[in-house]
Formats: C-alpha cells, sequence, structure tokens
C-alpha cells in the first residue's frame, strides 16, 4: 500500500493498545518525554494558536510578541483599530486575515457573560472555566468561536490546562496515518476523534509533541527519511 493511500472506514481497524504502546516507547527513546507545565493562560494560547496558521514558528513568535508590546491587554486588541492590529501581527504572514479573526474571536468571548468575573461586570474576559467543565464542552465553547477549529481548540486545552486533548496538526496527522495509528485518508473531525481515543490520559503532551518532531526530522511530507526512521519496522508506508 502507497503512503498516501486512503482506506475506507469499514475496511479500518483501529491499532491495538500493544501497537500504541510500542510506538510510543519507541518514540519516546528517540526524543524523550517532553515536560511542559500547563501556562493557565488561556487566550494568549488561543491568540498564538491563531497567528501560527500558515506560517512557521519564528514568525508566529514575532507576531505575537509585536501583538502584545503593542497592546496592554487583550481588552486594547479587541477595541484597537484593525489596522492597527494588522501592522503588529504583520511577520505571521497573512495578516489581514488574522487580525479580523483575533478580533472576531475576542468580541465573542467578551460578549458572553461567562467570560466576566460577574454577570454584569466588563472587566477582563476571563475563560478560566473552560478548565472546570467537561472536554466536551470545552471543544464545542471554543470551536463556536470564529474560525476556531479542532485543533485550535485542542491546543488551548490541552497546553493551558493539562486537559484531555490532542491537537492534530499536519505533522501528527500525516505521521499517525503513515503508521497507521490513524486512518488514511480521514477526515480532520475524524482524526482527532481517533487521536483521543487511543492516548491515554496523561500521555496527550507525549504523544503529540514526539509525533511532531518525527513529522519535522524524519517523516517529511514529500521526501521521508524511511531508510533512517527509527519507527521503519513498525510502519506498513515505509518506502524501500
Amino acid at each position: 500500500m502507497s503512503p498516501g493511500a486512503t482506506i475506507p472506514q469499514a475496511e479500518w481497524r483501529r491499532p491495538t493498545r500493544r501497537r500504541v504502546t510500542a510506538i510510543r516507547d519507541r518514540l519516546r527513546e528517540v526524543y524523550g518525554v517532553p515536560i511542559m507545565a500547563p501556562h493557565e493562560q488561556p487566550l494568549d494560547e488561543l491568540i498564538l494558536t491563531v497567528l501560527s496558521q500558515s506560517t512557521n514558528d519564528r514568525n508566529r513568535d514575532v507576531a505575537y510578541e509585536r501583538l502584545r508590546e503593542r497592546f496592554a491587554s487583550w481588552e486594547a486588541v479587541l477595541h484597537a483599530p484593525n489596522a492597527e492590529v494588522e501592522e503588529a501581527i504583520r511577520p505571521g504572514g497573512i495578516s489581514k486575515v488574522k487580525s479580523q479573526r483575533i478580533q472576531a474571536i475576542l468580541a465573542a468571548i467578551d460578549g458572553d457573560e461567562r467570560n466576566h468575573p460577574a454577570p454584569t461586570a466588563h472587566g477582563p474576559m476571563d475563560v478560566a472555566w473552560l478548565r472546570d467543565v467537561p472536554v466536551p464542552e470545552g471543544q464545542a465553547y471554543l470551536c463556536s468561536l470564529p474560525g476556531v477549529g479542532r485543533k485550535t481548540a485542542a491546543c488551548v486545552l490541552l497546553f493551558a490546562y493539562g486537559l484531555h486533548d490532542v491537537p492534530v496538526d499536519t505533522h501528527v496527522s500525516r505521521v499517525g496515518m503513515r503508521l497507521h495509528l490513524l486512518r488514511p485518508g480521514a477526515p480532520f473531525e475524524e482524526l482527532h476523534d481517533a487521536m483521543l481515543a487511543l492516548t491515554p490520559p496523561g500521555e496527550e503532551l507525549e504523544l503529540h509533541v514526539n509525533l511532531l518532531r518525527h513529522g519535522r526530522r524524519t517523516c517529511h511530507a514529500r521526501r521521508p527519511d524511511c531508510p533512517a526512521c527509527a519507527l521503519r519496522r513498525m510502519c506498513p508506508s515505509r518506502r524501500a
């Protein structure tokens, strides 16, 4: 079967727990166990993830730092002229689209009474309640925000609060499908559900980060380095 082949859902068999554990352990041998304490800044993570779209980490970080230096708070970003927000995040690329999306997200959050310390308050936006509700409820709320999908929601829930959600980006999906941890050709909604189903609680960060690392370093999109791959014996999609 070629690496890019699609497996129909009726023919798909989920990986066994033994296989998932073997792949996790091999990745752990190569990349170690990542450690990252939840930072409890969900709005920061949300905006950072929006800025990460269609750019690299360096440009994302430059855009984020410029935005935080220019504006004293997320409320200030919300009420600023769009042209000023766009100029601040220009290094991150497609700044016109991202600036509009960021302000639309902040407006939606600001308009939700759950995000204020008191029902009648006009104080800072506060989505700390996401930490204490079931993950599906947090996912649903975040995905109701303008332009926010499952990957962005998962980044917020996992990195801000250490909750049971796993971001599936292009690297994670590519490596996961080639290893048949995830069904090749599946849509992203199914990929996120499948990653949650195969990831034991407490291992969300490890699987996400190590699959991402493997995708960046070895399992490239166009020319995967199969001969040098530490997972080659486990991979049904390996090239000769």
